[in-house]
């Protein structure tokens, strides 16, 4: 397929791109500097800096068609990712390539903006390289985001059909999905040789979303497969002829049967064959050199030097503070019993969940836009700017709900011609009760993740690894902070939704002990699944599937209290420094103009914010 977009931003000959930046362009003498004349070689120093950093992020784009699908972008529509080896060190080699681009760049002339572009995407080349050493600790699939669910996901919800050439590209997608699992059981064998092997639990979620993805026509009688059904939909709506329509069915029914139906079972066949060798030791403890692994995941995720031992001390000591804010809840509406009785209560009286029906669910996703809209109609009282691209609400699709987390979000694409959606997992309704839903909706809709993912990458004034790019510390330390921020406009005025806010929060505390449990202190699977049982309202259902996420994705859950406390810190010494000059939305714009940064960045940034508005 033609390159058009990434093609055109990227592809600045680089032998220019040096001689401008190493200063090699012509020159004229000047008898001196003036105030006109710097200012102009610092814009122009700062575009070039820009059109390095454009390069740099379109160059890696290239290099990944997902990617690019998720971010609107059409080339490559029929490819999926290069998972060998030498693609990998093909992606090395090109960070290298980058970090010496980076190098002539005359630093000390960019403007603040500038240099602090340049230097997170200085780190973050340089985190890559380093990393590299554990490029095989990390499980490529899993019951959250391997690579056998990404190609239903993929299809189903970016992959859209607006002509002819883009149902071709879906079907070329269909007919690529041997090489990738082909690739995919190599990058597995090569992890088995080093003992990295997902855990004995993740086979069975694994392989049965497999054989979910191959069931129905044309694979066997019954109703349309997934991807057969997503796939006629989209048709539908290009208006074609019966005649038309009718061959393209044909021929996404045969690469459905000679060739997605084929990897699929050679994948199951393969994991059948690998579980003999896996273990119920599910922590990163086990892997050679795991505790250094899981400290380096550690400072990645949080973006800051803690160690295993002090996230899990902070963790407890979290723990012990919400329960006591509970306890105040129970004494408000006149429950008498222990915390633990208030827990079962919450958990078990029918109250608090929709019917697990149909109709239920229907209900669960209108009352989870209704509080979306609600706040939307708030924002003024706390956020200067807005997010231009719309977000919607949806329920997690049925191939992948059983395995999927409780809620996420997905950002719209770059042209803001797919909205933000917020999915909700209503597989069973008893994991999400009403007391949370508020909270929730909140946390993945608005003002939480589509508030900051949405704002970042319609930045006009950022280069684009700055509006894409992420810090788990900060985005999700930015959804959890989102929960509590509607307290301070009077929201949770029922106290049951506000022991639901009390309640996401304990959960995230939680995952600081559990993580660190699994991960660095040894704890089995099911320890870890007890201690949530025992310290949060949760059901064991809700609790079992969160710690099998954490066991599969190591140190991740750890970031979202450690963002949210910073974020609390900052706005807090924000208050004290500006007393009365002090303005909620201004703080938030520091916050959010600036796209996702590394906590200690965020610190610099409010600092900077506050120094300003006391005119320092």
């Amino acid at each position: 397929m033609k390159k058009t977009f990434y093609r055109t931003l990227a592809l600045v000959p680089l032998a220019v791109s040096l001689a401008l930046l190493a200063g090699c362009g012509p020159k004229t003498a000047q008898p001196g500097p003036n105030v006109e004349q710097t200012t102009a070689v610092q814009l122009d120093v700062n575009q070039q800096a820009n059109t390095i950093f454009e390069r740099v992020f379109m160059e890696q784009v290239g290099q990944d068609p997902v990617l690019q699908t998720r971010l609107g972008i059409k080339d490559d529509y029929d490819k999926w990712q290069d998972l060998s080896d030498a693609a990998y060190d093909a992606e090395l080699a090109l960070t290298r390539t980058h970090l010496n681009l980076l190098s002539n760049i005359s630093v000390e002339q960019l403007d603040a903006n500038t240099q602090l572009s340049y230097q997170l995407m200085q780190q973050d080349l340089q985190h890559r390289l380093d990393d590299s050493k554990w490029r095989l600790y990390n499980y490529p699939v899993n019951q959250m985001y391997g690579i056998h669910s990404l190609v239903p996901s993929l299809l189903i919800n970016q992959h859209k059909v607006e002509d002819l050439t883009d149902a071709k590209a879906y079907i070329g997608r269909l007919n690529n999905v041997p090489l990738l699992f082909n690739q995919l059981q190599q990058q597995l064998t090569a992890r088995a040789e080093k003992n990295i092997i997902i855990p004995e639990f993740v086979f069975e979620h694994v392989i049965t979303a497999s054989q979910n993805v191959i069931s129905g026509a044309p694979f066997n009688p019954g109703e349309d497969s997934t991807l057969l059904a997503d796939f006629k939909k989209k048709l539908q709506a290009l208006k074609l002829s019966e005649l038309e329509q009718k061959l393209l069915v044909d021929e996404a029914s045969v690469a459905l049967l000679t060739s997605v139906g084929p990897a699929y079972k050679s994948l199951i066949s393969y994991l059948q064959n690998l579980k003999p060798q896996a273990t119920r030791d599910d922590g990163v403890w086990r892997f050679a050199n795991g505790e250094a692994f899981y400290q380096n995941r550690l400072a990645r995720i949080t973006t800051t030097d803690l160690t295993a031992e002090q996230i899990h001390q902070l963790g407890l000591d979290q723990v012990a503070g919400i329960h006591q804010q509970m306890r105040d809840i129970m004494q408000q509406v006149k429950f008498s019993g222990t915390l633990a009785e208030f827990f079962l209560f919450m958990r078990e009286d029918p109250q608090f969940y929709y019917p697990d029906t149909e109709q239920g669910r229907a209900d669960y996703l209108a009352e989870a836009t209704r509080v979306i809209d609600d706040m939307k109609g708030r924002l003024d009282q706390l956020f200067r700017v807005k997010p231009q691209a719309d977000m919607i609400v949806k329920a997690v699709e049925p191939f992948r709900e059983k395995s999927a987390g409780k809620a996420f979000y997905q950002r719209p694409s770059m042209d803001g011609s797919r909205p933000g959606v917020y999915y909700a997992n209503l597989y069973q309704m008893q994991d999400m009760p009403t007391y949370q839903l508020e909270a929730l909706a909140y946390h993945e809709g608005i003002p939480g993740h589509h508030m900051q993912l949405a704002i970042a990458q319609e930045l006009e004034d950022m280069p684009k690894f700055r509006r894409f790019g992420g810090y788990t510390a900060y985005i999700e330390g930015w959804g959890l902070y989102s929960e509590v921020l509607p307290k301070d406009i009077g929201l949770y005025q029922d106290p049951y939704s506000d022991f639901g806010r009390l309640a996401m929060e304990l959960w995230r505390a939680c995952r600081l002990v559990v993580d660190t449990g699994v991960h660095a202190k040894e704890w089995s699977r099911e320890q870890a699944i007890q201690y949530l049982v025992d310290n949060t309202p949760n059901s064991a259902t809700d609790a079992t599937k969160a710690i099998e996420r954490y066991i599969v994705m190591p140190g991740q859950a750890t970031a979202y209290t450690i963002g949210m406390i910073k974020i609390l810190e900052l706005r807090e010494k924000a208050k004290t420094a500006l007393g009365e000059h002090y303005d909620i939305r201004d703080f938030h714009d520091v916050v959010l103009r600036n796209g996702a940064v590394p906590l200690d960045v965020l610190e610099q940034l409010v600092d900077e914010y506050i120094a300003a508005a006391k005119g320092e």
